[in-house]
């Protein structure tokens, strides 16, 4: 479990890492040269007094700061859920397999419980600190030392209850991730009311550019950064779903695969 805590942290960090390379990468040599190509094609058309009107570009849309340290955001929350549904995936496939080979209408003795554990224990390393092998050891366990099937089923559930509580707590950074984004939004919103405030001696002189850009760079933050949230929490509540449905279908399978065949005589 340690070593599985530090191999994630390792992965959460490089994908960080990863994530402002790609995307600092796209804004300098794509977003923003084509936002300010556009952006001075529209002020030449102004300065020459020919009508037009403004384009809403996406590169103009999402060009400033605030839309690209959301999209960094994103890029590294999406790693990190994609790395826990990959594991619940990986979790999922053991629920296939004959982990206890107990036939139907088979008994299970508190004799029988060192051999039944054998095919458990001689799985690799990766996969025994999985849910469905901790629950069904830890079942057997309680099993051959109480020979009581209600403290089993209550083994099988405190393994349950506390993989429940693990998952959701390791959320927390995405969960914080997802309640970031639309603060970065309003942070963007805030700055380019304050530009647009500065600039208002202009436009009472006639020149609106520069309020205009200011609040554009207002909305378009908030409006990206809202977004963003929308998908994020879409793609939480999904991976919550997969995680939730793998620790009711373990239960199931150490019901029907083990608790229903305890005896005690």
């Amino acid at each position: 479990m340690r070593n599985n805590t530090s191999s994630e942290f390792l992965y959460q960090l490089f994908a960080l890492i990863l994530a402002l390379i790609v995307v600092h990468t796209v804004y300098v040599t794509l977003i923003r040269p084509n936002a300010n190509a556009i952006l001075q094609q529209q002020l030449a058309r102004e300065a020459a007094g020919e009508p037009y009107v403004a384009e809403r570009s996406f590169y103009i849309v999402v060009k400033d700061y605030e839309q690209e340290s959301c999209f960094v955001l994103m890029l590294w929350a999406c790693a990190i859920m994609g790395y826990k549904a990959r594991r619940s995936l990986d979790e999922r496939q053991l629920l296939t397999q004959p982990l206890v080979a107990v036939g139907e209408g088979g008994r299970v003795l508190p004799e029988d419980v060192r051999q039944l554990s054998r095919p458990i224990q001689a799985l690799p390393d990766s996969q025994r600190g999985y849910l469905l092998p901790r629950a069904l050891l830890a079942a057997l366990q309680r099993f051959g030392s109480t020979r009581n099937i209600q403290d089993v089923s209550s083994a099988v559930g405190e393994v349950l209850d506390t993989e429940s509580d693990r998952l959701d707590s390791e959320l927390s950074m995405v969960r914080y991730i997802a309640w970031a984004i639309p603060s970065i939004g309003f942070i963007g919103t805030v700055r380019g009311i304050g530009e647009a405030l500065s600039q208002a001696y202009k436009a009472v002189q006639g020149d609106i550019a520069g309020v205009t850009a200011s609040l554009g760079v207002a909305f378009n933050s908030t409006f990206i950064a809202l977004v963003i949230s929308i998908v994020l929490m879409f793609m939480l509540h999904q991976l919550q779903l997969l995680q939730e449905r793998l620790v009711l279908d373990t239960h199931s399978y150490c019901d029907s695969n083990l608790l229903r065949h305890l005896k005690t005589d």
